[in-house]
C-alpha cells in the first residue's frame, strides 16, 4: 500500500491558506506521509459555518465484513 498524501506546510500556513478560524488539531507534527487509518489534519466547516482545523482518521472505512462489533 502506498501513501498518496503528505503534509508539507506548517500549521500556521495551513490556517492562513484555508482561512481557519478555529484550530482543534493541537500541536501538529510534520507528516511526510499520510497513510490510510492514521490521524491527519482536515479543514472542515463547523456547525456555525466557520472553518476549523481538526484531526480525523484518514481513508475509507474497511468493508463491513471486517468491522469489529
Amino acid at each position: 500500500m502506498f501513501n498518496l498524501y503528505s503534509i508539507t506546510r506548517n500549521q500556521e500556513a495551513i490556517r492562513r491558506l484555508f482561512r481557519v478560524n478555529l484550530d482543534l488539531a493541537g500541536n501538529l507534527p510534520p507528516l511526510p506521509a499520510v497513510f490510510p487509518d492514521t490521524m491527519a489534519p482536515v479543514v472542515r466547516n463547523a456547525r456555525d459555518g466557520e472553518r476549523e482545523l481538526t484531526m480525523m482518521r484518514w481513508g475509507f472505512p474497511p468493508p463491513r465484513s471486517h468491522r469489529h462489533a
